[in-house]
């Protein structure tokens, strides 16, 4: 910092200028009046002189004598005239080359000095010498000349004029001059020594608050201003530690509501999204950023200036800013949905902005979709059994079936058909129970060979019957295994009784077993015709069922492979499929080995 543009500078310059200025009106006032002092005091030696000279020659009757007498008082800055009249004047010698003298005709042509014969009174003046009397004796000094008048011995006026030269008062008034200079130098230099001691005690605590509020700007807000004082200047130290204290406690307030909110907004489910008024993103949380990573996946990661949101959203926005009030739209991107809820953010009196809170309703329209669907599968499912019972049951009120085998064989399909509507309802509870939690595993050690024969005993006669190979292959460190006997049953029964529907005649049906890392792994494989890709996601939902041109036969209930699903869920496991149209179906769950027997999971 330059000096002149410091505090110190400053003082130090206002207060010097106001001493120079104090000390040069002194000096201006002091030699004034020194001078007019000087002068005053030139003029009244000097009419006491004339008014000598004029006694002198009153009292004396040899005027010849009292003149000679009166040339003694003349020197070399005095010169004396004696005039009896106008015409008859004498002048004192002159001894000295400097002497001023002044001539009748110069008494004669000024106004004031021809008064003292004209008004007998006491006349004085400052004048200057004559040019030609400048010029010859070098003096341009200014002269005092003063005017007695007297009586002759005649009893007629005269007059005495003595002239001085105030070349002593002027050296005088220049030897004042120069202590006067030297004095205010030397008040000058102390003044200096005094400002600068003066401004430095004062700007020194300035300096520290200086640096302090450096500090301050660079975050550390525990530094403290020394009170060197109890003035103005200690209170200011004093108010300025306080405003520090303050601003750490508000700063510390706003970096907890700051990580209070940011943790509230990680932590949210739903996105937020925080426009500025030109529409660009401020702030986001992962879900809206999961949000807007679609967005740019699906426009291939290029975008535009402007384009950081959909045309949905950025169209919503500016409805938003428009009306300056809160709206909704559904927006779909990347196969899932979500819904922007979008409100103004005010600063003050007018829109800065808006906030969009989005919310991923995907599973919710899967969920209605399902309860649709479950709603509409188990009409359809329960409309076909409940038809027939209807219309045989009205045939045999109507006596339709006239003879005995006719009756039996109407009551078989009703039969068939209660049957039907009895394993849809079990499997609708059972399934309900398990998606519920509600599912007891009986755990217990079983011999996995003779388990799987069962199996393959099971559906030997089915299989002849639908003229299809069913075999089974055992590959196991050990050949005992901690399961539910019961339920992982069931889950063959539906995989095998699956394959063997969808397997046309002379293919094959193949249930492997083999040890895997921590438990064991089954396949249940076919030949036959096998599952579009389009449908392999969907094969474990509930009421899920192959295309009717793809079956033979007596079709299920589409339960099965839920409940399949639940019951390799409930033993930790995993169930998955691969499928090829034409070529066959292969489904593998895997179990986990278990070391404990819980009763219930």
């Amino acid at each position: 910092m330059m000096f002149w543009k410091s505090v110190v500078g400053k003082l130090w310059f206002t207060i010097l200028l106001l001493v120079s200025f104090v000390l040069f009106v002194l000096t201006v006032l002091l030699l004034q009046f020194i001078e007019s002092f000087h002068v005053d005091e030139a003029e009244n030696e000097l009419t006491q002189l004339a008014n000598k000279v004029s006694v002198i020659l009153e009292n004396h009757e040899d005027q010849e004598l009292a003149r000679s007498i009166t040339w003694e008082l003349a020197d070399e800055l005095t010169s004396i005239v004696i005039a009896e009249n106008e015409k008859e004047y004498w002048f004192s010698p002159k001894k000295y080359e400097n002497t001023p003298t002044f001539s009748m005709e110069d008494i004669r042509a000024d106004r004031e000095l021809s008064k003292v014969f004209q008004d007998q009174k006491n006349v004085s003046k400052l004048t200057r010498l004559p040019e030609e009397q400048q010029k010859n004796s070098g003096n341009k000094e200014e002269v005092l000349v003063v005017g007695v008048p007297y009586k002759t011995s005649d009893g007629k006026d005269g007059a005495v004029f003595m002239s001085q030269s105030l070349q002593a008062v002027q050296k005088t008034t220049e030897h004042t001059t120069k202590y006067i200079l030297l004095a205010a130098g030397i008040a000058i230099i102390l003044t200096t020594v005094f400002a600068f001691f003066l401004s430095t005690r004062i700007t020194y605590p300035l300096r520290k608050m200086r640096e302090a509020t450096q500090e301050l700007t660079r975050g550390n807000f525990d530094t403290k201003v020394p009170i060197l004082s109890h003035d103005e200047i200690g209170e200011l130290a004093i108010a300025f530690n306080q405003m520090g204290r303050q601003l750490k406690f508000n700063i510390n307030a706003l970096n907890q509501e700051k990580e209070h909110l940011t943790s509230i907004l990680s932590s949210m489910a739903d996105g937020v999204i925080t426009l500025n008024i030109d529409g660009t993103i401020l702030v986001t949380n992962p879900p809206a950023e999961r949000f807007l990573q679609s967005w740019y996946y699906e426009q291939k990661m290029q975008i535009d200036e402007g384009e950081e949101i959909p045309p949905e959203a950025k169209e919503l926005f500016q409805r938003v800013v428009n009306t300056e009030r809160e709206h909704i739209v559904e927006v779909t991107l990347q196969g899932r949905s979500w819904v922007l809820v979008m409100s103004p953010l005010y600063n003050q009196s007018y829109v800065r902005g808006a906030v969009a809170v989005l919310r991923d309703m995907t599973e919710e329209r899967r969920l209605d979709k399902l309860r649709k669907d479950f709603i509409a599968n188990v009409s359809h499912e329960l409309r076909t059994p409940i038809a027939m019972l209807q219309g045989y049951s009205e045939a045999i009120v109507d006596d339709i079936a006239s003879s005995d085998e006719e009756k039996k064989e109407i009551a078989q399909v009703i039969y068939d058909e209660s049957l039907r509507m009895g394993r849809l309802v079990n499997d609708l509870l059972d399934l309900a129970r398990m998606e519920a939690g509600h599912i007891t595993l009986n755990l217990e050690s079983i011999s996995i060979y003779e388990f799987i024969e069962k199996i393959n005993r099971k559906f030997q006669g089915l299989a002849r019957e639908k003229d299809i190979r069913l075999t089974s292959s055992i590959t196991l460190d050990e050949p005992e295994f901690v399961l539910d006997p019961d339920k992982i049953e069931q889950v063959l029964t539906n995989l095998v009784d699956n394959a063997i529907r969808h397997t046309l005649e002379g293919g094959t049906v193949e249930m492997a077993v083999q040890s895997a890392a921590g438990g064991i792994k089954v396949d249940v494989k076919d030949t036959g015709t096998g599952i579009v890709e389009e449908d392999l996601p969907f094969v474990f939902e509930r009421f899920y069922k192959a295309d009717k041109a793809r079956t033979r036969g007596r079709s299920g209930t589409g339960l099965g492979l839920a409940i399949a699903k639940n019951i390799v869920d409930a033993h930790s496991g995993s169930i998955n499929v691969h499928s090829k149209v034409n070529e066959g179906t292969t489904f593998s769950f895997f179990l986990p080995r278990k070391t404990v027997y819980p009763d219930r999971i």
